[in-house]
């Protein structure tokens, strides 16, 4: 990251902090006004002109004013917010309310919360369920080349998937196959049974081996869906964020993104492998349907390990200092409750 010295960083913070409360470019007077230093407003100018040259903030069409980029963001963030904590009074209301219960019952009350006192997108990311593991397999034909495959596993769960082949199975085919998964790989989960497919599929026959493969990358892919899930309550406050509802466009992408499910998980899964809060700004997501919006997201615990995250989905002109203790006390609350005996 770039050195700023200590009067560019003041104004840079001053910046920010104005645009984030009025959403509307800061001009050289008022920053020299609100930074408390005692600058010619040509001085600011100088000093803004550098920043922009960073890239720290940007100057919006044909207006004086200057906004932040999301780089400005970033360096706000890592090297000039002042997080303030929580009032006792509000934690403790927030402890009220997500009480030891059921752990569905918390992560929605946990996701309502975080939208609630956020006025933006509140998530949950449940806790992974344990490695699904098969009881037993089985191959209805539907058309030609259309096969249902029917997974039972050793839970009690029944997980229908239909397979596409290059080519038509017989009836006894079908039988064959699901009768070879089931004896060879009853009581593995599908992690365990692709390593080892892969040996075994070259002492079978080749037309066969097709159909095992596809097969075990359905059953793979259903489990996966099932393992992961996600709570989300607000979405509709992001109509009312000036910044995103004033491209129509932009937030049909984000909306589908919330429908789709996987790649904002990959994305809060991310939170599970570090320590603390994290903040993802603009496209530092990978995700193009955040450009324009920040992810602040924190791991919660059950028993001492990290099983899934909590999170906030806003525009990137968002009250960081707010948002940042509201989501960080929301996990480590939910980690007690989760956590609590009983």
């Amino acid at each position: 990251m770039k050195l700023l010295d200590p009067r560019s960083q003041l104004l840079l913070k001053t910046l920010i902090e104005r645009y984030i409360v009025e959403g509307q470019p800061v001009g050289s007077r008022a920053l020299s006004r609100y930074s408390g230093l005692e600058l010619s407003p040509a001085t600011v100018r100088n000093v803004m002109s550098d920043l922009e040259e960073m890239g720290f903030i940007t100057s919006p069409h044909t207006s004086a004013g200057r906004i932040p980029t999301a780089l400005g963001y970033r360096f706000f963030v890592d090297s000039l917010l002042t997080v303030q904590p929580l009032e006792q009074a509000r934690v403790r209301k927030l402890k009220g309310q997500l009480q030891p219960d059921q752990p569905q019952r918390l992560m929605n009350s946990a996701s309502h919360l975080l939208s609630e006192l956020t006025q933006f997108a509140g998530v949950v990311v449940s806790p992974r369920r344990d490695t699904v593991k098969i009881r037993q397999i089985e191959f209805i034909s539907l058309a030609e080349n259309r096969i249902l495959l029917i997974i039972v596993t050793t839970a009690g769960d029944v997980q229908n998937r239909i397979l596409i082949t290059r080519r038509a199975y017989s009836s006894a085919e079908l039988v064959e196959a699901a009768a070879y998964l089931t004896e060879h790989f009853a009581g593995l989960g599908f992690d365990d049974i692709r390593a080892r497919i892969r040996d075994e599929l070259k002492q079978l026959r080749s037309d066969m081996s097709e159909l095992m493969t596809a097969a075990v990358e359905a059953g793979n892919a259903a489990a996966e869906e099932d393992s992961a899930s996600y709570v989300l309550s607000g979405e509709t406050n992001l109509l009312d964020v000036e910044d995103l509802s004033s491209n129509m466009a932009r937030l049909r992408e984000l909306f589908k993104l919330f429908e789709q499910k996987t790649g904002l998980m990959q994305l809060l899964d991310l939170s599970n492998r570090a320590q603390g809060v994290q903040i993802f700004i603009g496209d530092e997501s990978g995700l193009s349907q955040l450009d324009g919006c920040s992810v602040v997201t924190a791991g919660y615990e059950v028993n001492g390990k990290v099983v899934g995250s909590v999170g906030v989905i806003g525009p990137t002109r968002m009250a960081y200092d707010r948002v940042i203790p509201i989501v960080d006390i929301t996990a480590r609350l939910l980690s007690n409750a989760l956590s609590s005996p009983g």
